[in-house]
Protein backbone atom coordinates (compact mmCIF):
# COMPACT_ATOMS: atom_id res chain seq x y z
CA UNK A 1 0.00 0.00 0.00
CA UNK A 2 1.25 3.48 -0.86
CA UNK A 3 2.68 5.62 1.93
CA UNK A 4 2.59 9.35 2.70
CA UNK A 5 5.97 10.71 3.82
CA UNK A 6 5.90 13.46 6.44
CA UNK A 7 8.74 15.90 7.16
CA UNK A 8 8.86 17.77 10.49
CA UNK A 9 11.39 20.61 10.88
CA UNK A 10 9.75 23.39 12.89
CA UNK A 11 12.40 23.71 15.62
CA UNK A 12 15.02 21.44 17.21
CA UNK A 13 13.80 18.18 15.67
CA UNK A 14 14.18 16.92 12.12
CA UNK A 15 11.94 13.92 11.59
CA UNK A 16 10.68 11.78 8.73
CA UNK A 17 7.58 9.65 9.26
CA UNK A 18 5.11 7.54 7.35
CA UNK A 19 1.43 6.64 7.33
CA UNK A 20 -0.29 4.47 4.78
CA UNK A 21 -3.46 5.50 3.02
CA UNK A 22 -5.57 3.76 5.69
CA UNK A 23 -3.94 5.85 8.45
CA UNK A 24 -1.67 3.15 9.88
CA UNK A 25 1.25 5.06 11.39
CA UNK A 26 4.87 3.92 11.42
CA UNK A 27 7.57 5.11 13.85
CA UNK A 28 9.47 8.19 12.75
CA UNK A 29 13.16 8.52 12.05
CA UNK A 30 14.19 11.59 14.07
CA UNK A 31 17.23 13.50 15.29
CA UNK A 32 17.30 16.26 17.89
CA UNK A 33 19.53 19.32 17.67
CA UNK A 34 20.97 19.95 21.14
CA UNK A 35 22.78 23.28 21.63
CA UNK A 36 26.09 23.22 23.50
CA UNK A 37 24.80 26.05 25.67
CA UNK A 38 21.72 28.25 25.90
CA UNK A 39 18.54 27.72 23.93
CA UNK A 40 17.91 26.84 20.31
CA UNK A 41 19.92 28.83 17.76
CA UNK A 42 17.74 28.77 14.60
CA UNK A 43 20.60 28.87 12.10
CA UNK A 44 22.56 26.17 13.92
CA UNK A 45 19.43 24.01 14.15
CA UNK A 46 18.82 24.49 10.42
CA UNK A 47 22.42 23.49 9.66
CA UNK A 48 21.92 20.37 11.78
CA UNK A 49 18.78 19.50 9.83
CA UNK A 50 20.53 19.97 6.50
CA UNK A 51 23.45 17.76 7.47
CA UNK A 52 21.43 14.90 8.95
CA UNK A 53 18.51 14.80 6.51
CA UNK A 54 19.91 12.36 3.96
CA UNK A 55 20.90 9.80 6.58
CA UNK A 56 17.57 10.04 8.40
CA UNK A 57 15.52 9.61 5.26
CA UNK A 58 17.62 6.67 4.08
CA UNK A 59 17.26 5.00 7.50
CA UNK A 60 13.48 5.37 7.37
CA UNK A 61 13.24 3.92 3.89
CA UNK A 62 15.65 1.06 4.64
CA UNK A 63 14.01 0.15 7.95
CA UNK A 64 10.64 -0.16 6.24
CA UNK A 65 11.96 -1.79 3.03
CA UNK A 66 10.63 1.05 0.88
CA UNK A 67 11.80 2.95 -2.16
CA UNK A 68 10.54 6.04 -3.91
CA UNK A 69 7.88 4.13 -5.85
CA UNK A 70 6.13 3.32 -2.53
CA UNK A 71 5.57 7.01 -1.69
CA UNK A 72 2.34 8.61 -2.91
CA UNK A 73 2.75 12.11 -1.43
CA UNK A 74 5.13 14.35 0.54
CA UNK A 75 3.78 16.36 3.50
CA UNK A 76 5.84 18.98 5.33
CA UNK A 77 5.46 21.44 8.19
CA UNK A 78 4.65 24.79 6.62
CA UNK A 79 4.40 26.55 10.00
CA UNK A 80 4.45 27.75 12.68
CA UNK A 81 8.07 27.46 13.68
CA UNK A 82 11.58 28.84 13.27
CA UNK A 83 12.02 30.20 9.75
CA UNK A 84 15.44 28.71 8.94
CA UNK A 85 14.37 25.28 10.20
CA UNK A 86 11.06 25.36 8.34
CA UNK A 87 12.82 26.29 5.11
CA UNK A 88 15.07 23.23 5.31
CA UNK A 89 12.09 20.89 5.59
CA UNK A 90 10.19 22.68 2.85
CA UNK A 91 13.15 22.54 0.48
CA UNK A 92 13.55 18.81 1.05
CA UNK A 93 9.82 18.29 0.49
CA UNK A 94 9.79 20.27 -2.76
CA UNK A 95 12.79 18.41 -4.06
CA UNK A 96 11.36 14.97 -3.27
CA UNK A 97 7.94 15.90 -4.66
CA UNK A 98 9.52 16.96 -7.95
CA UNK A 99 11.99 14.07 -8.16
CA UNK A 100 9.45 11.38 -7.25
CA UNK A 101 6.56 13.05 -9.13
CA UNK A 102 4.11 12.94 -6.22
CA UNK A 103 1.83 15.62 -4.68
CA UNK A 104 3.18 18.13 -2.17
CA UNK A 105 1.15 19.00 0.95
CA UNK A 106 2.05 21.85 3.32
CA UNK A 107 0.46 21.32 6.73
CA UNK A 108 -0.12 23.23 9.95
CA UNK A 109 2.16 21.84 12.65
CA UNK A 110 -0.29 22.58 15.47
CA UNK A 111 -3.18 20.88 13.70
CA UNK A 112 -0.93 17.89 13.04
CA UNK A 113 -0.63 17.34 16.81
CA UNK A 114 -4.42 17.07 16.98
CA UNK A 115 -4.74 14.67 14.07
CA UNK A 116 -2.02 12.27 15.21
CA UNK A 117 -3.66 12.30 18.64
CA UNK A 118 -6.99 11.36 17.09
CA UNK A 119 -5.26 8.72 15.00
CA UNK A 120 -3.51 7.11 17.97
CA UNK A 121 -6.22 7.31 20.64
CA UNK A 122 -9.41 7.03 18.58
CA UNK A 123 -10.89 10.08 20.29
CA UNK A 124 -13.36 11.88 18.05
CA UNK A 125 -13.94 15.54 18.83
CA UNK A 126 -11.67 16.58 21.69
CA UNK A 127 -10.47 19.75 23.29
CA UNK A 128 -6.72 19.71 22.75
CA UNK A 129 -4.45 20.88 25.53
CA UNK A 130 -1.38 21.62 23.43
CA UNK A 131 1.67 21.97 25.67
CA UNK A 132 5.04 22.21 23.95
CA UNK A 133 8.19 24.29 23.91
CA UNK A 134 6.96 26.95 21.54
CA UNK A 135 3.22 26.70 22.06
CA UNK A 136 0.62 26.43 24.78
CA UNK A 137 -2.93 26.49 23.45
CA UNK A 138 -6.36 25.14 24.29
CA UNK A 139 -8.07 24.23 21.02
CA UNK A 140 -11.48 22.95 19.95
CA UNK A 141 -13.07 22.32 16.55
CA UNK A 142 -16.00 24.52 15.58
CA UNK A 143 -17.46 25.54 12.20
CA UNK A 144 -14.68 24.12 10.04
CA UNK A 145 -11.66 25.31 12.01
CA UNK A 146 -9.72 24.43 15.13
CA UNK A 147 -10.42 27.43 17.33
CA UNK A 148 -7.97 28.68 19.96
CA UNK A 149 -10.01 29.16 23.13
CA UNK A 150 -7.02 30.07 25.26
CA UNK A 151 -3.25 30.33 24.90
CA UNK A 152 -0.06 31.59 26.46
CA UNK A 153 0.38 35.35 26.47
CA UNK A 154 4.17 35.16 26.66
CA UNK A 155 6.16 31.91 26.39
CA UNK A 156 5.20 28.28 25.92
CA UNK A 157 5.17 26.07 28.98
CA UNK A 158 7.94 23.88 27.59
CA UNK A 159 10.09 26.93 26.93
CA UNK A 160 9.47 28.08 30.49
CA UNK A 161 10.53 24.71 31.92
CA UNK A 162 13.65 24.62 29.72
CA UNK A 163 14.66 28.15 30.76
CA UNK A 164 14.18 27.37 34.45
CA UNK A 165 16.19 24.18 34.08
CA UNK A 166 18.98 25.97 32.23
CA UNK A 167 19.19 28.60 34.98
CA UNK A 168 19.96 25.78 37.42
CA UNK A 169 22.51 23.84 35.44
CA UNK A 170 20.25 21.32 33.72
CA UNK A 171 20.95 20.65 30.06
CA UNK A 172 18.36 20.94 27.28
CA UNK A 173 15.71 19.58 27.24
CA UNK A 174 14.98 20.51 30.83
CA UNK A 175 11.42 19.25 31.27
CA UNK A 176 12.29 15.58 31.94
CA UNK A 177 14.94 16.61 34.46
CA UNK A 178 12.48 18.85 36.32
CA UNK A 179 9.98 15.97 36.34
CA UNK A 180 12.57 13.65 37.87
CA UNK A 181 13.51 16.13 40.60
CA UNK A 182 9.83 16.81 41.35
CA UNK A 183 9.22 13.08 41.70
CA UNK A 184 12.16 12.78 44.10
CA UNK A 185 10.72 15.56 46.27
CA UNK A 186 7.27 14.02 46.36
CA UNK A 187 8.75 10.60 47.19
CA UNK A 188 10.43 12.14 50.22
CA UNK A 189 7.04 13.10 51.70
CA UNK A 190 3.73 12.56 49.90
CA UNK A 191 1.98 15.16 52.11
CA UNK A 192 3.61 18.14 50.39
CA UNK A 193 1.18 20.90 49.39
CA UNK A 194 1.42 23.81 46.97
CA UNK A 195 1.23 26.24 49.91
CA UNK A 196 4.71 25.17 51.05
CA UNK A 197 6.32 26.96 48.11
CA UNK A 198 3.66 29.24 46.72
CA UNK A 199 4.13 30.59 43.21
CA UNK A 200 2.06 33.00 41.08
CA UNK A 201 -0.87 31.33 39.35
CA UNK A 202 -0.59 31.37 35.55
CA UNK A 203 -4.27 31.79 34.58
CA UNK A 204 -5.28 35.06 32.90
CA UNK A 205 -8.96 34.56 32.08
CA UNK A 206 -8.92 31.86 29.42
CA UNK A 207 -5.24 32.53 28.70
CA UNK A 208 -2.02 31.63 30.48
CA UNK A 209 1.21 33.40 31.36
CA UNK A 210 4.38 31.60 32.42
CA UNK A 211 7.13 34.23 32.64
CA UNK A 212 6.05 35.41 36.11
CA UNK A 213 5.92 31.94 37.61
CA UNK A 214 9.38 31.18 36.20
CA UNK A 215 10.85 34.35 37.69
CA UNK A 216 9.29 33.57 41.07
CA UNK A 217 10.57 29.99 40.98
CA UNK A 218 14.10 31.20 40.23
CA UNK A 219 13.85 33.55 43.20
CA UNK A 220 12.70 30.72 45.49
CA UNK A 221 15.86 28.79 44.66
CA UNK A 222 17.99 31.93 45.18
CA UNK A 223 16.32 32.33 48.60
CA UNK A 224 17.50 28.88 49.63
CA UNK A 225 14.54 26.64 48.89
CA UNK A 226 15.54 23.12 47.76
CA UNK A 227 15.67 22.84 43.98
CA UNK A 228 13.66 19.61 44.08
CA UNK A 229 10.90 21.32 46.05
CA UNK A 230 10.74 24.26 43.65
CA UNK A 231 10.62 21.90 40.65
CA UNK A 232 7.68 20.10 42.23
CA UNK A 233 5.83 23.33 43.03
CA UNK A 234 6.56 24.74 39.56
CA UNK A 235 4.99 21.69 37.94
CA UNK A 236 2.00 21.70 40.26
CA UNK A 237 1.18 25.36 39.69
CA UNK A 238 1.83 25.44 35.93
CA UNK A 239 0.03 22.19 35.18
CA UNK A 240 -2.93 23.03 37.40
CA UNK A 241 -3.37 26.28 35.47
CA UNK A 242 -3.36 24.41 32.15
CA UNK A 243 -5.89 21.86 33.38
CA UNK A 244 -8.16 24.58 34.79
CA UNK A 245 -8.34 26.41 31.48
CA UNK A 246 -8.79 23.12 29.59
CA UNK A 247 -11.73 22.20 31.82
CA UNK A 248 -13.33 25.59 31.28
CA UNK A 249 -12.90 25.14 27.52
CA UNK A 250 -14.57 21.71 27.67
CA UNK A 251 -17.54 23.21 29.50
CA UNK A 252 -17.76 26.14 27.09
CA UNK A 253 -17.51 23.97 23.96
CA UNK A 254 -19.73 21.19 25.31
CA UNK A 255 -17.12 18.49 24.69
CA UNK A 256 -16.37 15.43 26.81
CA UNK A 257 -12.93 14.46 25.48
CA UNK A 258 -9.61 16.02 26.42
CA UNK A 259 -6.56 15.26 24.28
CA UNK A 260 -3.02 16.12 25.38
CA UNK A 261 -0.38 16.89 22.77
CA UNK A 262 3.08 18.41 22.51
CA UNK A 263 6.32 17.45 24.23
CA UNK A 264 5.18 18.42 27.74
CA UNK A 265 2.33 15.91 27.37
CA UNK A 266 5.00 13.24 27.98
CA UNK A 267 5.02 14.34 31.63
CA UNK A 268 3.26 11.82 33.89
CA UNK A 269 1.98 14.45 36.31
CA UNK A 270 0.07 16.53 33.76
CA UNK A 271 -1.46 13.29 32.47
CA UNK A 272 -2.52 12.37 35.99
CA UNK A 273 -4.10 15.80 36.51
CA UNK A 274 -5.96 15.54 33.20
CA UNK A 275 -7.29 12.11 34.10
CA UNK A 276 -8.50 13.24 37.53
CA UNK A 277 -10.25 16.30 36.12
CA UNK A 278 -11.96 14.32 33.37
CA UNK A 279 -13.11 11.58 35.74
CA UNK A 280 -14.66 14.20 38.02
CA UNK A 281 -16.70 15.67 35.16
CA UNK A 282 -17.61 12.36 33.49
CA UNK A 283 -15.27 12.95 30.55
CA UNK A 284 -12.30 11.06 29.13
CA UNK A 285 -8.66 12.10 28.93
CA UNK A 286 -6.47 10.87 26.08
CA UNK A 287 -2.76 11.10 25.35
CA UNK A 288 -0.94 9.43 22.44
CA UNK A 289 2.25 7.41 23.06
CA UNK A 290 5.28 9.59 23.80
CA UNK A 291 6.84 9.28 20.31
CA UNK A 292 3.67 10.89 18.93
CA UNK A 293 3.52 13.66 21.58
CA UNK A 294 6.88 15.15 20.68
CA UNK A 295 7.45 16.67 17.26
CA UNK A 296 7.56 13.84 14.72
CA UNK A 297 7.30 13.29 11.00
CA UNK A 298 4.47 10.79 11.33
CA UNK A 299 2.06 13.44 12.59
CA UNK A 300 2.86 15.55 9.53
CA UNK A 301 2.21 12.56 7.29
CA UNK A 302 -1.12 11.89 9.04
CA UNK A 303 -2.39 15.42 8.53
CA UNK A 304 -1.19 15.28 4.94
CA UNK A 305 -3.18 12.08 4.48
CA UNK A 306 -6.34 13.69 5.83
CA UNK A 307 -5.91 16.77 3.66
CA UNK A 308 -5.34 14.65 0.56
CA UNK A 309 -8.54 12.75 1.32
CA UNK A 310 -10.35 15.99 0.42
CA UNK A 311 -7.93 16.83 -2.45
CA UNK A 312 -5.93 19.54 -0.71
CA UNK A 313 -2.52 19.26 -2.37
CA UNK A 314 -0.30 22.36 -2.26
CA UNK A 315 0.81 24.12 -5.42
CA UNK A 316 4.52 24.91 -5.60
CA UNK A 317 3.68 28.62 -5.71
CA UNK A 318 1.84 28.26 -2.39
CA UNK A 319 4.53 26.24 -0.61
CA UNK A 320 6.39 29.08 1.11
CA UNK A 321 6.81 28.57 4.85
CA UNK A 322 4.81 30.61 7.35
CA UNK A 323 6.65 30.93 10.70
CA UNK A 324 3.69 32.75 12.30
CA UNK A 325 0.96 30.42 11.04
CA UNK A 326 -1.96 30.26 13.46
CA UNK A 327 -3.89 27.13 14.38
CA UNK A 328 -7.20 28.66 13.32
CA UNK A 329 -5.95 29.72 9.88
CA UNK A 330 -6.30 26.18 8.55
CA UNK A 331 -9.71 25.28 7.13
CA UNK A 332 -10.67 21.82 8.35
CA UNK A 333 -12.71 20.06 5.67
CA UNK A 334 -11.89 16.45 6.53
CA UNK A 335 -13.74 14.22 9.03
Amino acid sequence: MAMILGIESTAHTLSFGLVNEDGNALPSSSDLYTPEEGGIHPREAADHHSMIAGHLLQDLMDNNSLDSTDISAIAFSQGPGLGPCLRVGASIARGLSHSWDVPLVGVNHCVAHIEIGRNQTNCNDPVLLYVSGGNTQIIARKSGRYRVLGETLDIGIGNMLDKFARNHGMAFPGGPKIEALASDWLASDSTHTMDEISLPYAVQGMDLSFSGIMTAANQKVADGQPLEAVCWSLQEHAFAACIEVAERAMAHAGKNELLLGGGVACNARINEMAMIMCEERGATAYCPPKPFCVDNGTMIAELGRRMLSVSEATNLSDSAVSPGLRTDQTIVSWD
